[in-house]
């Protein structure tokens, strides 16, 4: 019986933080700033202002918000120039705004298994509830 005990600690240790997302990156972790990325990520050469306000569904200055929190995060450049007497502004992405997008991704991945598995049962990793354990 003792080792039961065990198990458990084991276990234990094994589950701590499990569910704490680590990888959900605060800056990106807002609505608004996914649809900047996302929408940066698919097109590499970048997007100028107004497309990515239209893609995002976002006002001038809201967008403007945003991509100033991503460029002081590293994770946007903002390329201004000017054409005709007008100017346009080119957003995109980083290097590392890309790889911290991509980490960000994979932990959403994680947290979209996890809760796909909490359908079949109790634990992600071997969908087994625990023992004396009746769903209600």
């Amino acid at each position: 019986m003792g080792g039961d005990k065990a198990m458990d600690e084991t276990k234990r240790n094994h589950y701590s933080g499990r569910f704490a997302y680590h990888g959900l990156d605060r800056v990106l972790h807002e609505k608004a700033r996914l649809g900047i990325m996302t929408s940066l990520m698919t097109h590499a050469d970048g997007l100028l202002f107004n497309d990515l306000k239209e893609l995002c569904s976002l006002t001038d200055g809201n967008l403007s918000r945003h991509l100033q929190t991503l460029a002081e995060a590293s994770l946007v450049e903002i390329w201004k120039s000017s054409s005709a007497g007008r100017s346009q502004t080119l957003c995109r992405l980083t290097e590392t705004g890309c790889q911290r997008f991509a980490s960000y991704v994979t932990a959403l991945e994680r947290v979209v298994r996890d809760a796909a598995a909490a359908e079949k049962g109790w634990d992600a990793e071997d969908g087994s509830m625990p023992s004396g354990w009746v769903a209600t």
